[in-house]
């Protein structure tokens, strides 16, 4: 796997719009405060753009992230914003600048597409907040935020959690993949789709019905990528709808019932996604899953720490 270096002062960290729309009030209060902690910060010449839902054309879209992949001096791509449209860029998409000069990518939801294709492809990537997210309700730095540039500055990450009802316990060591439950489903059969042969997936999802929700974990287990899982960590599923007829599960049950028939260890209400509290995790790396009655852990270990170049 390759590990990009981690970022130090003077570095340059560009942002880009490869999805949605966003407003400058939620992007530049992140561009000062990156400022202010010795890095460049370059915007992409289309991340305000407006076309429809989208942060522009796809042709724009796909020149500012472009541009950011092949930029031998940018050391990490933060993505504004999730939403909608990756997908559709994704296919023009040229790696070669990026593997050429190794670089982070940032994001979560719909930038699960580029998490997915950029694993296979055997580059380590992190799933974390976007600059909306990196302020409390005071202006502060969020926790999200300190958990991000923890690793991306090389620091690691170590995670505890109260033990969750529904919880199996166990213990794990495996690269970390996943994403986005409704993404990662829609990539099956396409060049993205996620490799979870013996690794610990991660799911998290916003705004979806329970039926369609229990459709999409009967469909990973249909199509095998439940079978040799090393471990699951189930993150914030956010808003999540019912029908006039109600489902009758929950979605921890709807999780437990698609996996009942295995043994690996399953931790709950793991505190990422697009429920507030969002820490970052480096996806393509080995961590450590360890789940018991009182708590659960999710250890990045140390030998994923070393950058290959």
């Amino acid at each position: 796997m390759i590990v990009p270096p981690a970022l130090k002062p003077g570095d340059k960290i560009r942002i880009v719009s490869p999805a949605g729309k966003v407003k400058e009030k939620y992007v530049l209060p992140a561009v000062d405060w990156l400022l202010d902690q010795g890095y460049r910060v370059e915007l992409g010449r289309h991340v305000f753009a407006s076309h429809f839902q989208f942060a522009g054309t796809d042709q724009q879209r796909l020149e500012d992230l472009q541009t950011a992949l092949d930029d031998p001096e940018t050391s990490a791509i933060i993505c504004s914003r999730g939403g909608y449209g990756t997908v559709r860029i994704i296919s023009k998409l040229n790696y070669d600048g990026l593997f050429r000069h190794t670089k982070w990518i940032v994001g979560f939801s719909d930038i699960t597409i580029l998490h997915s294709c950029l694993n296979r492809n055997r580059m380590a990537t992190i799933h974390g907040a976007m600059p909306r997210y990196f302020f409390d309700k005071e202006g502060q730095p969020s926790e999200n935020l300190q958990s991000l540039m923890q690793l991306l500055t090389g620091g690691g990450a170590f995670y505890t959690i109260p033990a969750a009802k529904g919880d199996r316990q166990g213990k794990a060591t495996g690269e970390l993949v996943g994403g986005n439950l409704s993404i990662i489903s829609s990539m099956q059969g396409t060049r993205c789709e996620l490799d979870t042969n013996g690794k610990i997936l991660f799911l998290e999802d916003i705004d979806e019905f329970l039926y369609h929700s229990d459709r999409l974990m009967h469909q990973l287990k249909l199509s095998g990528k439940l079978d040799n899982l090393a471990g699951l960590v189930l993150g914030n599923f956010t808003d999540m709808k019912d029908n006039e007829s109600p489902f009758g599960k929950t979605i921890h049950e709807i999780v437990a019932e698609a996996v009942e028939e295995y043994n690996f260890p399953v931790c709950y209400d793991f505190p990422a996604g697009h429920n507030g509290k969002n820490l970052a995790l480096a996806f393509g790396q080995r961590w450590e899953l360890d789940v018991n009655e009182q708590e659960s852990t999710l250890k990045l270990l140390s030998d994923s720490l070393t950058f290959e170049l």
